[in-house]
């Protein structure tokens, strides 16, 4: 199991590296405009991330 989800980080850190290797500009405009969301918010966008992830797994799998 170790190593399945030493992939899973693997594969995350190529994906999380693509947009801001092909558009560092841009990449660093939606970082700037993340500092006006409120907390509230930013945790209900990583709750619905974290359920959405965890459905695709038990759909997947």
């Amino acid at each position: 199991m170790l190593h399945e989800l030493a992939i899973a980080f693997c594969l995350m850190l190529v994906i999380e590296g693509i947009l801001p290797f092909i558009a560092p500009k841009r990449w660093r405009n939606l970082v700037m405009m993340l500092d006006e969301v409120d907390d509230t918010t930013m945790r209900f966008i990583g709750l619905g991330s974290m359920l959405t992830g965890t459905i695709l797994l038990l759909l997947i799998n």
